[in-house]
């Protein structure tokens, strides 16, 4: 497994406005993604002038904003299996989310960090 993107993301009810005060601090919406799926209305990878990520996604299922490490693999199947291995559990009762240019999932530590991983989906024809 190779980690091919390393950067935090925040998920949030009011993820416009958190938006726009990255906005603010310099950082573009590089990509969007829209109706993700249910409770997710949006997601947003930022970028600023100095090559900084930041994610940022809404979720109308979340009672307080949520910071989580977000890691983008090369192979999302061995990231999942290697963090399960060492006591990751999976919140939502092993749901990937598969949009057709990516599959995600967040994992919860032994000691109570989120990563979500992600493999984003290159045509392979």
């Amino acid at each position: 497994m190779k980690i091919t993107g390393f950067r935090p993301l925040i998920v949030s009810q009011n993820a416009e406005e958190i938006a726009s005060l990255f906005e603010e601090l310099g950082f573009e919406k590089r990509h969007t993604k829209r109706d993700v799926e249910e409770g997710v209305d949006h997601s947003y990878a930022m970028k600023d002038a100095d090559g900084h990520y930041v994610n940022v996604t809404s979720s109308e299922n979340m009672p307080r904003d949520l910071t989580i490490v977000s890691m983008n693999v090369d192979n999302f199947q061995e990231a999942y299996d290697f963090l399960i291995a060492r006591g990751f559990t999976d919140p939502r009762g092993d749901k990937v989310t598969n949009t057709g240019s990516s599959v995600a999932t967040m994992l919860i530590s032994p000691s109570g960090f989120a990563i979500a991983i992600s493999e984003h989906i290159k045509n392979r024809d």
